[in-house]
């Protein structure tokens, strides 16, 4: 289970601009493009949460404009007191030299910059120097009508999004029609805005993150003692954040390369995580338990309930996601039981009345573990983290 204490704290304090790393972008596009080449070219490229000064992905793509053949690059910034205390706020000598700079816009408004084939600097070369802006009529809310006809005007929306924000993201860019690549929380997989998309084949992660944690940027007045904190040498402070994925659109080579597994039998004997565990029938879903992907029987035909991780290693041409473990997913008819009020026995030996065993794969046991369990007139069940239930494609 993903640890989610930094960006629950950040959600709290509203103070969630992650500033993306250049490498984990160009690392990110870079399998775009050698998967199809041309997948930039002659687009126009959105970035609707990306401030110049501080965001690299408005780096990355001015700087590579020419080579990626873009026909426009957009990016739009929030107002300064719209998503940090005004306090911390000094315009930049960008900002002030130029002869449109208002003081009192350039702390309500918005910005809109754009860079198009055009070498306004006469340098030869098409790049961050010749980026043009001007100040939006809003605060730059990607929920705006100004921001939202730039989404409409974009092939590609790539951006890492605010995390409180991420359901009204996505939602936001599926109402529209661009392809996209924006960075989430990987426990978003299971929302109900989130993984019908998943399910129907329009949503996959992205290839160049499926483990560890990742460090982001964050503004100079995010608090230090925020958990994950850190600051380097020149001043900045970076926060790091677990369980940390792409979500795109965009076809890339990893979606379609077979995941090489055992059979069942090779697996309960050689794969010493499922060795003493094995492969329980879950008592409310028509479906086994598998713990781990890489623990997938490749000669069992039956559903199989996986870790949402397993989207990391999904090819769609080898398997189909029929539904997810979760009480709201009622259309893939998986499910063959609701349970009653259940009594919750937690480690410490608490008892509470709950639902909870509902909302999840639960398997029936014959002695209580030493972790949370349930009990339902007598009978002990375990609960299980939310899981994809899938089919190997025949």
């Amino acid at each position: 289970m993903v640890d989610k204490t930094n960006l629950g704290e950040a959600k709290k304090a509203k103070q969630d601009e992650f500033y993306t790393q250049w490498a984990d972008i160009e690392r990110e596009m870079n399998a775009y493009l050698e998967y199809d080449c041309g997948v930039f070219r002659n687009k126009t490229i959105l970035l609707p949460c990306d401030d110049p000064e501080w965001s690299n992905f408005t780096k990355y793509f001015a700087l590579h404009f020419m080579d990626l053949g873009l026909k426009k690059l957009i990016s739009t910034s929030y107002a300064p007191e719209s998503n940090y205390s005004g306090a911390f706020y000094e315009p930049t000598l960008f900002e002030t030299e130029s002869p449109i700079y208002e003081a009192e816009k350039s702390k309500v408004n918005g910005r809109l910059f754009t860079l198009t084939p055009e070498d306004i600097t006469g340098d030869g070369l098409v790049n961050i120097d010749d980026l043009q802006w001007e100040y939006l009529e809003g605060d730059g809310d990607f929920r705006s009508d100004e921001v939202t006809a730039l989404r409409d005007e974009a092939d590609i929306v790539i951006t890492n999004p605010p995390f409180s924000l991420f359901r009204e993201f996505l939602a936001w860019l599926i109402a529209g029609k661009a392809r996209y690549s924006i960075i989430g929380n990987v426990n978003s997989l299971t929302y109900r805005e989130v993984f019908p998309s998943i399910r129907s084949n329009k949503l996959w992660t992205g290839p160049t993150i499926t483990s560890g944690d990742r460090e982001f940027r964050v503004h100079p007045s995010y608090p230090l003692e925020a958990a994950g904190t850190r600051v380097d040498d020149e001043g900045n402070r970076f926060i790091k954040v677990k369980g940390v994925r792409w979500f795109t659109n965009i076809e890339h080579g990893r979606r379609h390369e077979p995941l090489q597994l055992m059979t069942m039998e090779d697996n309960l004997k050689y794969n010493k995580k499922i060795a003493d565990v094995g492969y329980p029938k879950y008592d409310n879903y028509d479906a086994i338990e598998v713990g781990w992907t890489d623990a997938i029987p490749s000669d069992y035909e039956g559903i199989m309930g996986v870790p949402i991780t397993f989207l990391d290693k999904y090819n769609p041409d080898q398997f189909e996601i029929l539904g997810i473990t979760q009480s709201w997913d009622d259309v893939s008819g998986l499910k063959v039981k609701t349970y009653p009020q259940q009594t919750q026995i937690s480690k410490n030996g608490t008892r509470s009345q709950v639902m909870k065993l509902n909302d999840g794969p639960a398997i029936k046991v014959e002695v209580a573990p030493e972790s949370t369990y349930y009990e339902i007139e007598g009978e002990i069940f375990i609960k299980k983290y939310a899981r994809l239930l899938i089919r190997q494609k025949k």
